[in-house]
């Protein structure tokens, strides 16, 4: 069988990362690269890919099986669109769009269409997740009652240097990173219907955020926290527990997640499982039965790229849909309303 033949389009931080998964599976080939810079030229004639200025060249000489489009953020509707309409399947980056309006547009093209758009939240593809979400759904912790999360981590004052426009509104954690934390939430507690945050910069005095404290409302009853900061020397974030990406050192007694149900609490990402061993003598006063869950650690990029695999092929439906990136999106920019306004914000 014919390996895949995947283009990228965007050669930045996440284009080099998606290419270096297509490149290391030897089910898919990487066809072209799409990118105006010189560097990104000189990058694809090193790996034997052909190069294009633009997405419409790519597109008009060297047709591929599936585009990964890791272009900036204003680009991605006009360009899913362009692909949509041209039958070419695409592994689109998040956020879905720069705004609701545009992200709901998308959607509703992708839904009529039925185009076969899957949208790069790439941690919905980690084993982690998906075994913690397997925990919680077998009933093992009860009803679930609450959920705490953190994504407390210090940015360094170079990350601002290299990019003035993060010391600006949009440029802080609630747009940049936020959006990833929706996601894993509405993965392992369902949908978020409402929010309240406190938002702060008073410590780095920039005229974004450094500092956010939410509370979440989801559709079965429970009630969840989450703090964040980029100012805070802290290691409990998704990137310094869960092992997955070896460019952060990481922590073996961190969480940044702990479900808790009627029955039991998980901790994520290090699994750790509590729950009473008889239902008739739940107390404060009686010791949990203490387990680790066994899961896998593994690169969920790499396992992001099987499964767009198998979308192209009409194989799988997309684990994270053109509608999924849209409630993350509406979800993120809630919590910036509910913190702006001062008041609960319905989702």
């Amino acid at each position: 069988m014919n390996p895949t033949r995947i283009a990228v389009a965007g050669a930045g931080y996440i284009g080099l990362a998606h290419i270096e998964v297509i490149r290391n599976n030897p089910l898919c080939t990487l066809s072209a690269i799409a990118d105006p810079s010189p560097a990104s030229r000189d990058f694809a004639a090193s790996v034997g890919a052909r190069h294009f200025q633009t997405l419409d060249e790519l597109l008009a000489q060297d047709r591929p099986d599936g585009l990964v489009l890791a272009t900036p953020n204003a680009l991605h509707v006009p360009q899913a669109l362009q692909c949509l309409a041209q039958g070419v399947p695409i592994l689109l980056e998040k956020p879905i769009a720069p705004t609701l309006a545009e992200a709901m547009k998308l959607v509703e093209a992708v839904e009529t269409q039925q185009g076969k758009v899957l949208i790069g939240h790439h941690r919905a593809h980690s084993p982690i997740m998906a075994k913690a979400r397997e925990v919680i759904a077998s009933g093992e912790l009860g009803k679930l009652v609450a959920v705490t999360g953190s994504a407390t981590f210090y940015k360094p004052d170079s990350y601002f240097a290299d990019g003035p426009w993060r010391k600006e509104p949009g440029g802080g954690p609630l747009l940049l990173n936020m959006i990833h934390e929706v996601h894993n939430l509405r993965i392992l507690c369902g949908e978020i219907v409402a929010v309240q945050a406190f938002a702060s910069h008073a410590t780095r005095e920039f005229a974004v955020e450094d500092t956010v404290a939410i509370s979440l409302q989801f559709a079965s009853g429970a009630l969840g926290t989450f703090m964040l900061s980029d100012t805070a020397a802290s290691a409990r974030s998704w990137e310094q527990t869960s092992q997955e990406n070896k460019a952060y050192p990481s922590y073996d007694d961190e969480d940044c997640y702990v479900v808790s149900g009627t029955r039991g609490s998980l901790s994520v990402p290090t699994m750790r499982l509590k729950t009473y061993p008889k239902l008739e003598d739940r107390s404060w006063w009686k010791p949990f039965a203490s387990a680790t869950v066994e899961m896998v650690r593994d690169d969920p990029l790499k396992h992001q790229m099987a499964h767009f695999m198998q979308v192209i092929q009409g194989k799988a439906q997309p684990l994270v849909s053109a509608r999924d990136g849209m409630l993350n999106l509406k979800v993120t920019q809630a919590i910036v309303q509910a913190a702006r306004e001062g008041r609960t914000v319905q989702v």
